[in-house]
C-alpha cells in the first residue's frame, strides 16, 4: 500500500467490548424487542452478529426464526429499551482511561468507529461519561455501507483522523472486527472480552490482551 508507514500515529477503538461491556445490554434489549413481538429468543442467538451492526445483529436472529422485521422501527425500539436499561449501569472497561491517557501522553490521534448506530454510541459515550471531544473523530454505522468484516469503517476512521491506516492501531474485540482493521492495512490489539485469544491471532490480531489494562507496552511503541 502507498504510504505505508511503521510508526505509530492514531489509535482506533471499536466501542462494544473494548471502551465498555454493552453487549449483554443490547442482548437483553434485542431479546425484550422480540418478545414484543411475540417471539421468544435466547441473548446467545445474537452472538454470531457480534461486532456486525444492529441491522445484522438483529436481523440474523430474526432470518434465522423466520421473523420479518419492521425496520427501521425494530431497530429503534430495541435502542429505546437498551437506553433504559444501561442507566446507571453501564461502565467503562478496566484500563480505558489510562490507556487514553497514555495515548494523549505520546501525541497519538484518537478515534472511535463503531458497528452500532449513532444513537446507540452517543448514549453510550453519555453513560460513561466520555465526552465526544475526548476523540478526534467519530464514526458510527450510519457512515458506511458495508460493514465488518469489510475494512470500511477503519478506512473512513483513518482518513478523518488524516492518517494512513497503516499508521493506526486498532483495538478490537470481535473477530470480524479484526477482519475488518487488518483488511484496512491496521495493525490491532484484539481483547478478548467476546472471543478467546487464539481465535482473534487466528483472525489478524497482532496482539491480544484480556482488556486495556492489561494491554502489552508495544502496542504503542512501534
Amino acid at each position: 500500500m502507498s504510504g505505508a508507514t511503521k510508526e505509530i500515529r492514531g489509535v482506533i477503538f471499536d466501542m462494544d467490548g473494548v471502551l465498555v461491556e454493552s453487549e449483554p445490554f443490547i442482548a437483553e434489549a434485542a431479546v425484550a424487542m422480540f418478545a414484543e413481538k411475540g417471539v421468544t429468543v435466547g441473548p446467545e442467538e445474537f452472538r454470531p452478529f457480534i461486532g456486525m451492526g444492529e441491522d445484522r445483529f438483529l436481523g440474523g436472529v430474526a432470518e434465522a426464526r423466520g421473523v420479518v422485521l419492521d425496520m427501521p422501527r425494530d431497530k429503534l425500539r430495541t435502542y429505546e429499551i437498551y437506553l433504559d436499561l444501561i442507566r446507571g449501569r453501564l461502565e467503562p472497561l478496566p484500563g480505558v482511561a489510562t490507556f487514553i491517557g497514555r495515548c494523549r501522553g505520546l501525541g497519538l490521534k484518537l478515534a472511535v468507529a463503531s458497528s452500532a448506530d449513532r444513537m446507540k454510541v452517543w448514549g453510550n459515550l453519555d453513560a460513561l461519561k466520555l465526552p465526544p471531544e475526548t476523540f478526534d473523530a467519530i464514526v458510527v454505522g450510519e457512515d458506511i455501507v458495508r460493514k465488518k468484516p469489510a475494512p470500511d469503517i477503519f478506512e473512513l476512521a483513518a482518513r478523518r483522523l488524516e492518517l494512513e491506516p497503516s499508521a493506526c492501531l486498532v483495538v478490537e474485540d470481535a473477530v470480524s472486527g479484526v477482519q475488518a482493521a487488518r483488511a484496512a492495512g491496521c495493525r490491532c490489539l484484539g481483547l478478548t472480552t467476546s472471543f478467546a485469544s487464539g481465535r482473534l491471532i487466528e483472525s489478524g490480531a497482532n496482539w491480544t490482551a484480556e482488556t486495556l489494562a492489561e494491554a502489552p507496552a508495544d502496542v504503542l511503541r512501534w
